[in-house]
């Protein structure tokens, strides 16, 4: 069954491309990150005007990659709140686990034929939503890649700068270790966009900016808990010595936290995730987990949702809308946690700086 499954998700990861291929005259391959077409998410209202008028009975599908994970949830509910605002219909629909990529698949690929006039869609990976990108096209129904694999093809994306999560992280141990030592990074699913971008920045920060660190283990795991406890508990036993991890979301960081714990490590091993979920922030404040770089799912749903009505209402945006992120410790958790109805007034306020 197994190698049914390989040869079933290699066949669509090759169809993937085969369908993206015909984009290329057109598009450039998408890498959200240095695309210069781009927009902050604070600037749509000013350079663009209030929202346009929205046809009657509008639909928009939005397709995650999971609803296990709590970032996920909360990118939905910042779906859910725009189109309550703006009273659109919306449904939000997610594969039965993380890697099941065909199962992602069927369901944007149902969304299109459903009639949906609009997609917003976090691909598993940055292959297996492809071929439905062409699928959307041809049926003329816009679609917003939303955080964090990419897919090339992709004509607009709402999401934060992913590499700069490993270089916040960075700074903050080339600030607060100033004696360096060994790192390690927890990687999420080998190939992902966001993933490769996390880690990148995060590697090539410490030991660029700095000679006194070393990054003795990178690995994935796989945005999983138990995983990245066990390969935390492998790293800890292999280098006792380690002063800091990197996490490429919370999830793993906690299961690292854990990992450190059981090691009798807490006091000396710092541990830093990416998202910002409630979890992270509880950790923070209990003293465990060292921080996280969040990046405010709730509202990056709201930018999204308001991207693809300006989109199907006709306006021509820029490629890449980027949204805000912050990295959260405890000398800072507050500020964040209790903001509220004023995050936006905050996070603006960041931009400023």
């Amino acid at each position: 069954m197994r190698t049914i499954f390989r040869s079933t998700v290699c066949a669509t990861v090759a169809l993937a491309f085969m369908a993206g291929a015909a984009w290329a005259a057109e598009l450039a391959p998408l890498n959200s990150d240095t695309e210069k077409d781009r927009i902050v998410w604070s600037d749509l209202d000013a350079k663009f005007g209030p929202l346009p008028a929205l046809k009657s009975g509008l639909r928009v599908g939005g397709v995650s990659k999971t609803l296990t994970n709590e970032y996920w949830r909360s990118l939905g509910e910042g779906y859910q709140k725009y189109a309550d605002k703006t009273g659109v219909s919306v449904v939000y629909q997610a594969a039965q686990s993380e890697g099941d990529q065909l199962g992602q698949l069927t369901i944007a690929e149902g969304l299109i034929t459903q009639g949906y006039d609009v997609l917003l869609v976090s691909p598993q990976t940055d292959a297996n939503l492809q071929p439905m990108m062409e699928q959307a096209k041809a049926a003329n129904i816009p679609v917003v890649n939303v955080n964090d694999a990419v897919i090339p093809s992709a004509e607009h994306y709402v999401g934060n700068v992913q590499r700069d999560n490993g270089v916040r992280v960075a700074h903050w141990f080339i600030q607060n270790r100033p004696d360096g030592g060994k790192v390690a990074v927890i990687e999420g699913q080998a190939g992902v966009y966001a993933a490769v971008q996390r880690t990148d920045g995060f590697k090539a920060t410490i030991t660029g900016e700095s000679d006194k660190f070393e990054v003795v283990a990178s690995v994935p795991g796989n945005w999983d808990r138990q995983t990245s406890y066990d390969a935390a508990t492998n790293i800890l036993q292999q280098h006792p010595d380690l002063v800091g991890f990197y996490c490429n979301n919370d999830g793993m960081a906690l299961g690292v936290v854990e990992a450190v714990k059981a090691a009798g490590l807490a006091d000396k091993v710092a541990v830093f995730g990416t998202d910002g979920i409630s979890d992270a922030y509880a950790s923070i404040k209990a003293g465990e987990l060292t921080g996280t770089v969040d990046s405010f799912p709730v509202l990056t749903g709201e930018v999204a949702m308001e991207t693809a009505l300006r989109l199907v209402s006709g306006q021509a945006l820029p490629r890449v809308v980027s949204t805000p992120q912050a990295l959260i410790t405890k000398d800072n958790v507050a500020r964040y946690q209790e903001a509220g109805d004023d995050l936006r007034a905050v996070l603006i306020e960041d931009e400023k700086k």
